[in-house]
């Protein structure tokens, strides 16, 4: 896992200038410390920082061909090629090195852009075709690693984070049309990004740019399938998952440097350290992080798991006073608005990690693959919901409005939540889905915009037309694969891990898991409301008891308990006050009514101090 750059002017006889390529790479370096390397002739530039896991010896970057005709540089893990090495030696190609790079070079000599789908990874990369005088950028299926790029001054200019494009001297504008989308989602979707000019390449896809010319394809789709073919053969899923599921984390754990995991009190992560302590020869390296307060705390849980797997166990808490520093550097390596909370673990979590590995395996991505948020069994209830008498549907939300005024805290907290599910569950999908994103309150977010936006039921509704299902259930998997999953969580992950130099690897986005599990019928995944049925008939049977009966948490922050507090005044009185765009008056008392224990609108807050402070700098 590295950090790439790249400069391509459009006038062959334009040089590109090696202080800028420079410039953009030193800005990256946290990806990469192991070492840079370049490739400039004339008016092609390719930058690279590299973060040494696989072929320590002969895996730097720029790599080249044998005709030195190709140029590669490559951000990411190609997990399958020891084999994909092994098919193409028989094909008659000859190899220097040991490195997952090298591969990716003779995969494109033999097969071309169609390559991409012979490569099992993550990747983000770019390769020079000298002879087509052709740059090739392609982004990997899920979208573990990130791509951004600009078409601008003549030139399109690519880097693996935004700082390096305005290092570039791409101006720093803010696009303030993506306002409302960022305020409901809390991040901003592909191929937008917070900047006019400069995009996201969306996963699965790659740009061919030749002649000044710009091709953006799709070369993966999610399976192209209606609830009439879904899998409903549980025996055949059950068999499949699992042997899919153990052969991705062993060819995750593929590294010449040491490695380990990250371990919560889920059932996710615990399934991978039990498949690595099958595996590894040494104890597997955990890392768990935890809160003092008790409701957001799993550390007991993932506890158990390393006791029972015997692995060497490293704990850690997030005290309120790391606030500050958490959110510095938040705004430094996002680049962009960016407000998801779990950032603030998934950065220390990562930091701890980082003083002992180079390299861990994580949950994410479980409840993608196995349907298994909330949310889901929200979908099916609404489902049923809808069948209800009219009568039931509009007077129970009103109800348990009237019910939840009459506590604070906690309680309300949890009713608030329950009525939230009953309003909504009466309307159509899309309604529903952005309800998923609200406040947990009487406003939305439209309530605090006073400017003109992208309206984020456009935005739903144009992603939407991508599925065919008719099912709010499926279509709320296709919505979290499309959207959130590499828009929001795994660029959580991406950014904090690289933060601290750290690779992360994600047995369960392996693409044939993801595959398997999208055709999968819901009453196999989701039997009446027990979620993540698959994984605990599987891997999951060798778990601790009481990880098989927790509720779910997940990986929160314990924000509205913060933002309470008064060692927070100061922050709090910084977005009452200033003037950026939005409703203060409602600013006032949405903080207000955090605090007395009204509503929890500990995220809402958050989103308002990222923005605030990122406007700032």
């Amino acid at each position: 896992m590295c950090g790439i750059t790249g400069v391509l002017h459009f006038d062959r006889e334009r040089e590109v200038e090696a202080n800028t390529l420079k410039k953009m790479n030193d800005i990256i370096s946290h990806r990469g410390p192991d070492g840079e390397g370049f490739f400039i002739k004339k008016n092609v530039g390719l930058g690279h920082r590299r973060l040494a896991i696989i072929d320590l010896s002969t895996g730097d970057q720029p790599m080249y061909s044998d005709d030195r005709k190709k140029i590669i540089v490559f951000n990411g893990e190609i997990y399958n090629y020891i084999e994909l090495r092994e098919e193409l030696v028989k094909l008659g190609h000859a190899f220097k090195t040991s490195s997952d790079t090298e591969v990716i070079v003779k995969a494109y000599e033999q097969w071309g852009v169609d390559c991409q789908h012979k490569l099992n990874g993550m990747w983000a990369f770019a390769l020079w075709d000298e002879t087509k005088q052709e740059l090739f950028i392609s982004r990997d299926r899920i979208g573990e690693k990130s791509l951004n790029y600009a078409i601008f001054d003549n030139s399109i200019v690519f880097s693996s984070e935004i700082k390096s494009l305005l290092e570039y001297g791409i101006p720093k504008s803010p696009d303030s049309q993506l306002v409302e989308l960022y305020f409901t989602l809390g991040f901003i979707p592909s191929p937008y990004t917070f900047y006019k000019g400069i995009s996201k390449l969306k996963a699965g896809h790659y740009l061919l740019v030749k002649d000044g010319n710009i091709t953006e394809k799709s070369y993966w789709e999610l399976p192209d399938i209606s609830e009439s073919d879904l899998i409903t053969d549980e025996k055949y899923v059950l068999e499949e998952f699992e042997r899919l599921f153990v052969d991705s984390v062993k060819i995750r754990m593929r590294s010449d440097v040491p490695f380990g995991a990250f371990l919560s009190g889920g059932l996710d992560s615990a399934s991978i350290v039990a498949e690595m302590s099958k595996i590894s020869n040494n104890p597997v390296e955990t890392f768990t992080i935890g809160f003092s307060q008790k409701d957001f705390d799993e550390r007991s849980l993932a506890k158990q798991v390393a006791e029972k797997f015997k692995t060497n166990h490293h704990e850690y808490q997030v005290e309120p006073d790391q606030f500050e520093d958490s959110l510095k550097r938040i705004l430094f390596h996002y680049d962009e608005p960016f407000a998801d909370p779990a950032a603030i673990p998934t950065g220390f979590v990562s930091e701890c990690a980082a003083k002992h590995v180079k390299m861990v395996l994580t949950g994410d991505g479980g409840d993608e693959v196995l349907s298994g948020y909330r949310a889901f069994r929200g979908e099916k209830f609404a489902h049923k919901y809808q069948q209800f008498p009219k009568l039931i549907q509009n007077g129970l939300p009103a109800m348990l409005s009237g019910v939840s005024s009459m506590f604070k805290g906690k309680k309300r907290y949890k009713l608030n939540r329950y009525h939230q599910t009953l309003k909504y569950a009466k309307d159509s999908f899309d309604q529903r889905l952005i309800s998923k994103y609200d406040m947990n309150g009487p406003y939305s977010p439209k309530d605090f915009i006073t400017s003109d936006t992208i309206n984020v039921e456009d935005f739903v509704s144009d992603t939407m037309k991508g599925s065919r299902f008719k099912d709010p259930f499926y279509q709320f998997m296709y919505w979290q694969y499309i959207t959130s999953l590499p828009d929001r969580m795994l660029l959580k992950v991406d950014r904090m891990s690289m933060a601290h130099s750290l690779e992360t690897r994600i047995p369960f986005l392996d693409h044939r898991l993801v595959e398997l599990m999208y055709r999968v019928h819901k009453d196999i995944k989701l039997p009446g409301y027990k979620t993540k049925s698959v994984l605990r008939k599987t891997v999951a049977t060798q778990l601790p008891e009481s990880l098989l009966t927790a509720s779910k948490k997940g990986f929160n922050v314990p924000l509205r308990e913060w933002f309470k507090d008064k060692s927070f005044d100061v922050v709090l009185d910084e977005i009452a006050k200033k003037d950026f765009g939005l409703n203060n008056k409602l600013i006032k008392k949405v903080i207000e009514d955090n605090k007395n224990g009204t509503y929890d609108y500990g995220h809402f807050i958050w989103k308002m101090i990222i923005y605030n402070r990122w406007l700032e700098g």
